[in-house]
């Protein structure tokens, strides 16, 4: 068999494709033992039907016609091995010759996956959070250790925010109490916002004793009126910062030792989360440089795919689409369109991140394409000799190379991309990527792994 390829507009190929006659007629001779077993003929059991017997009863037109219907297809995915022609639809085949005698011919016009341009990706530059740790940010949780040992204490002054006041709430619409929106003797924190819009700012300058009457939009329906009875007023006295406090709430001795630990922690966590930020900046930067249109046969394909896991997500948290659209405060047509979105900018990151490992000439060797095997047996369960099998039965090592290839692009691009915090300071790598482990330990911990 031989294939020829010649690039035509919009994106795609044509695949000039020659079968020799003797290797045609191994499929002929297969589509004329699948006749045999298919008709009856007086004397002779199914499939036991000699061929020239066949050809004289139906022609040999008939077998060829079975033949090119089952062996097309074979046919064509090997011309697409032969010439590494990266399809990515169906082909639009038209058999040329062949289909009553001598050698096959056909050409197959296919949508090939298109080669972008990426000019300028050797000065890309990216801004992430600091990975810095600041005496702000050790204070600010200190801060917070110390708000969880605060005591309350009565006050006689008016409610300011902080407060924690005690209150009876009630809220009535047309007379008629609000399901939901009456509570008595509830504990409220002034300035969190966090219960009926409108009431930090009546609570504000009130006293043990008065009541606030307001209407507020509590629950996207009609105003209700609001009815507040304020029965206590407490302050939250935090603890001094000592080494006594130090030692009572933690496993310190002193402040200073806490403030090195609590540092330690910060920092693992400020690194993870701008070592992650950097990889989604990068893939952001790369995608800009892409300014063609996406094809539908890539878009589709991956809006699908989204949709799928959306699905799967929501019924591991045994949820209902309709459920999540109200969580949201979409419809299922924004919905959509927001996954349209996301998949061009999918696809768009993945022709990107090609294009890269074209520039770079960046490969996956063998170690590395049997690693991601044994990456991909690990995740399923499964031995990697065995998945290694699957998918090259399944022709699938080509998509698994390409993962690599991809996979170094991207590593590629965080070693030389300049970074930037967000007030535009240079980010030294050493500190996103020294002491790793210490991420990973804090990010087991708080449960982001």
């Amino acid at each position: 068999m031989r294939a020829v390829v010649e690039p035509l507009e919009g994106n795609k190929v044509k695949l000039s494709v020659e079968v020799e006659e003797q290797e045609f007629e191994k499929a002929v001779d297969a589509a004329f033992r699948k006749i045999s077993s298919e008709v009856r003929v007086p004397g002779f059991r199914p499939g036991k039907t000699p061929r020239r017997l066949l050809e004289a009863r139906i022609g040999v037109e008939a077998a060829r016609q079975e033949a090119l219907r089952e062996s097309l297809p074979d046919y064509y995915a090997e011309a697409l091995r032969q010439t590494e022609v990266d399809a990515i639809a169906q082909p639009e085949i038209d058999i040329t010759a062949g289909q009553r005698q001598g050698p096959v011919a056909f050409d197959a016009v296919v949508q090939v996956r298109p080669e972008v341009s990426i000019a300028g990706y050797n000065g890309l530059k990216v801004a992430i959070p600091s990975p810095l740790v600041t005496d702000d940010d050790v204070d600010r949780q200190i801060d917070r250790l110390r708000d969880q040992f605060g005591e309350l204490a009565a006050v006689a002054r008016p409610v300011q925010d902080h407060d924690h006041v005690t209150i009876d709430l009630h809220a009535e619409r047309d007379g008629k109490p609000v399901a939901g929106l009456s509570v008595d003797d509830y504990l409220y924190e002034v300035g969190t916002a966090n219960l009926a819009p409108k009431l930090d700012e009546q609570l504000r300058g009130t006293k043990v004793g008065d009541i606030v009457t307001f209407e507020g939009d509590v629950d996207g329906g009609d105003p209700v009126a609001v009815r507040v009875l304020v029965k206590d007023v407490k302050e939250k006295t935090l603890p001094e910062v000592s080494d006594e406090w130090a030692s009572e709430v933690s496993e310190f001795d002193t402040i200073e030792e806490l403030r090195a630990d609590t540092a330690k922690r910060i920092s693992g966590l400020k690194r993870m989360q701008a070592t992650l930020a950097l990889r989604e900046e990068v893939v952001k930067a790369l995608v800009e440089l892409v300014d063609v249109e996406m094809p539908e046969a890539l878009v589709r394909p991956e809006m699908e795919r989204r949709l799928e896991d959306l699905g799967r997500r929501l019924e591991a948290q045994r949820t209902s689409l309709p459920r999540y659209l109200d969580s949201v405060g979409a419809t299922e047509e924004q919905l959509v369109e927001q996954i349209r979105g996301d998949a061009i900018q999918g696809v768009k990151a993945e022709l990107a991140l090609r294009a890269l490992a074209d520039a770079e000439a960046l490969e996956a060797s063998e170690e590395e394409l049997d690693a991601e095997v044994a990456r991909i047996g690990e995740r399923i369960g499964q031995d990697a000799a065995r998945v290694r099998r699957h998918l090259d039965d399944a022709d699938a090592i080509p998509t698994v190379r390409s993962d690599v290839r991809k996979a170094k692009a991207l590593e590629w691009l965080v070693e030389h991309v300049e970074i930037v915090d967000q007030e535009d300071r240079p980010v030294d790598r050493a500190d996103l990527f020294e002491q790793s482990q210490a991420a990973d330990d804090v990010a087991e911990e708080v449960g982001t792994r």
